[in-house]
Parts: C-alpha cells; structure tokens; sequence
C-alpha cells in the first residue's frame, strides 16, 4: 500500500506545496504540482464454467482450452499489478474455489486447474458460483465470468426442430433468478461477462447429416444441416438468444465480450479492456 504517481498538473491555489515539481517548474516558469494517487490492492476473482459445453471446439482449440488461454492473459497482468488473483470452478454447482493470492506460482496453478480440473458434473449453475463469490470476497474486486452462457431446458423428444430450438434458448439458469444474482454481485463487485463461443454454435455447417451429442446431457441427435432452412431457422435462433443474453447483462450494467475459438482474441479483448478504462475515468 502506498501512493502511486498519476501526472503532472498546474497548481492552484489550496494545493499542498510540497508537492510541487521544481524541476517543471523551472522549465515551464509557472508552478507544476506532481499528483498522486492511493495505490490500491486490487483482487481478481476467475469465475469459470467447466460444463460439459466448455469441450466443444469446431477447430483445434475447445472453449475451455480457450477461457484457460485467456484466463491467464487476465491472471498474469493481474499479478504484474500486484494484485490477487482467485478461482471458483463451477458446473451445476461450485467445483473448486481457490482464494485469491499473488505470486506467479499460484497463477500457474489456476491455469493448470482450469485445464485439467475433471468436474463431477456436465450441467451448468452460474447461481452457485456467484452466491459463493459474494460470500467469499469482503472488498470490491474485480469478477471475470468465462462461460459459453448456454444450457438447456427441461428435455423434450429428439426430434431435430425441437433440439435446435432448445439449443438456441438460454439456460434457465440465466433466467429471473441470476439476473437478480447478477446484479447484486454487480452492486458490490465490477463484474466482466467473457462470453467464449464457437462459430458453429452461431450458425451449423452445410455438412449433410450429422450425429450430434449434447456435452450437458448426453441427448444424441441426428441433423440434416444440407437442409438451408434448417440452418437459416437456427441462425435466427441463435441470433435471438444472443441478443436476450446481452440484455441481460445490460440490464444488469454488466460489461461483456464475445470471444471465438476460430478467431484471434488478443487486440479486441485488449480494445475491450481499454474502453472501460477510459470510461471508468472520464465517469
């Protein structure tokens, strides 16, 4: 804890005069007070969705391969700030929680559980990891969610509309109940949404008929993905839910990103990052 230089600025009157820069001072001939800032210790809380979802990739990267890669892009800048970092790994319910520490050592052990960590379950609960977080984390922090925000509803015949139309559908998961979640954790917490999806999850591939299994729930389906309205009707679909899910987290004041495992990620979550820094600060 201490204080951290912030800028240069102009005095005026009722500044503390020990805090004027002479040497600005002399070259600028008009008197230039240095400003500081409090140093604060900042936690980061990894809140990531180990679902039976999470195994999918359409390339050589899966969404759980790809929330750990950038997970770590967040935990090491996190320590080069000397700030904490912790883990809740969650499926229907809380996996693991590791609490927030510093040290590269302990960010290499969040990467390696993100990555090899088995969970018990393939469903999905974000409530639970949420309601552990606040419970676990006194001071604002900073909360990172990774998930693919996808689930599914209660089960219905395999038939191939029904199971398109169900996959499109947000889980019920993030229905009434964890939005009010959401934004009591908001309240207290600076919550980020990193939503990680897969190109074929937005719109199916003209591949003719497919066998497809659901990670979360075992459902196997056979899907004629040749048929052009078929895969027409799911892209809207899918547009749908998409669009629900960001009003959601609107509705919550909550940041969010889409990250693709076919696409780069580091220059947009680095652009994502540095919008809401320069909106925090001219806030």
């Amino acid at each position: 804890q201490g204080m951290n230089f912030d800028e240069v600025r102009e005095y005026q009157p009722g500044d503390d005069v020990r805090s004027i820069d002479w040497n600005v001072t002399a070259r600028m001939n008009h008197p230039f007070i240095k400003k500081f800032v409090e140093e604060r210790e900042l936690t980061v809380m990894l809140v990531v969705d180990l679902s039976g979802s999470g195994l999918f990739g359409s390339v050589a990267q899966s969404k759980r391969e790809l929330a750990a890669e950038i997970a770590s892009v967040l935990a090491f800048s996190a320590i080069r700030n000397n700030d904490k970092v912790g883990l809740i790994l969650f499926s229907e319910g809380v996996e693991k929680f590791i609490p927030p520490r510093k040290g590269r050592k302990h960010v290499l052990r969040v990467i390696r559980e993100i990555l090899f960590y088995e969970p018990r379950k393939r469903g999905t609960d974000l409530n639970s990891a949420l309601e552990l977080m606040l419970r676990v984390l006194p001071h604002r922090s900073i909360v990172v969610i990774l998930s693919d925000f996808l689930g599914q509803t209660a089960p219905t015949r395999p038939e191939i509309d029904a199971h398109l139309r169900r996959k499109a559908v947000l889980s019920e998961t993030l229905g009434q109940a964890s939005f009010t979640v959401l934004r009591q954790a908001n309240r207290r917490h600076d919550v980020v949404a990193v939503q990680i999806t897969d190109r074929f999850e937005l719109e199916l591939p003209a591949l003719g008929r497919l066998v497809l299994k659901d990670a979360e729930s075992g459902e196997v389906v056979e899907v004629n993905t040749g048929d052009e309205r078929k895969r027409a009707a799911f892209a809207q679909r899918q547009a749908r839910a998409q669009a629900e899910l960001l009003k959601l987290f609107r509705g919550a004041r909550i940041d969010s990103i889409q990250l693709r495992t076919d696409q780069p990620y580091a220059s947009a979550l680095g652009r994502f990052f540095e919008t809401r820094e320069k909106r925090r600060r001219h806030g």
